[in-house]
C-alpha cells in the first residue's frame, strides 16, 4: 500500500509539473502574445517594454520547474523503473532539448530584443515564435510519452 502511494505521487508530482510547464507555453503562445499583439497594436515600444516586464524573473521559476521535473523523472526512474529504458532516454533528450532552447532564449535572444532597433523586433519576433513552438513541441512530445508510458 505505501508503496502505491509513494509512486502515486511521485507520478502526481511528475504530471503536474510538466502540465505547468506545457500549460504556461501554450496559454503564452495561444492567450497572451495574440492579446498584447493587439493591445499595444501601433506601440511597438510600450508592447516591447511590456513584454520584458512580462518575463522578467521567470527564467529561474522556469528552470525550478526543469529541475522538479527532471528530480521527480529520475526518482519514479530509481523507484520502480517502469517502462522500456529507451523511453526514458527519449523522454531525459527531449527535456534537456527543451531546457537549451529556453536557455538560448532566456539568456541571448532576450539580451539582443531588448537592445533591438525597432526594424529588428519583427525578426526577433519570429524567431522567438519557432523557438516558444519548439519548446511546445518538445515538452508535449515528453508529456505525451510519459503519460503514455505509465
Amino acid at each position: 500500500m505505501l508503496v502505491d502511494l509513494t509512486r502515486a505521487a511521485l507520478l502526481v508530482v511528475h504530471a503536474l509539473v510538466a502540465a505547468v510547464w506545457l500549460g504556461g507555453m501554450v496559454y503564452s503562445l495561444a492567450v497572451v502574445q495574440p492579446k498584447m499583439a493587439a493591445f499595444f497594436a501601433g506601440a511597438a515600444d510600450q508592447h516591447e517594454s511590456f513584454a520584458a516586464t512580462l518575463a522578467s524573473g521567470n527564467r529561474w521559476k522556469v528552470l525550478g520547474l526543469v529541475a522538479a521535473l527532471a528530480l521527480s523523472g529520475l526518482a519514479l526512474l530509481a523507484y520502480d523503473g517502469s517502462g522500456p529504458l529507451a523511453v526514458h532516454l527519449v523522454k531525459g533528450i527531449l527535456l534537456l532539448a527543451a531546457t537549451a532552447v529556453f536557455v538560448w532564449v532566456s539568456w541571448r535572444h532576450w539580451t539582443r530584443r531588448v537592445f533591438a532597433l525597432a526594424d529588428e523586433r519583427p525578426a526577433l519576433t519570429a524567431q522567438l515564435r519557432v523557438a516558444a513552438l519548439s519548446m511546445v513541441g518538445l515538452v508535449g512530445t515528453a508529456f505525451v510519452l510519459s503519460v503514455v508510458q505509465r
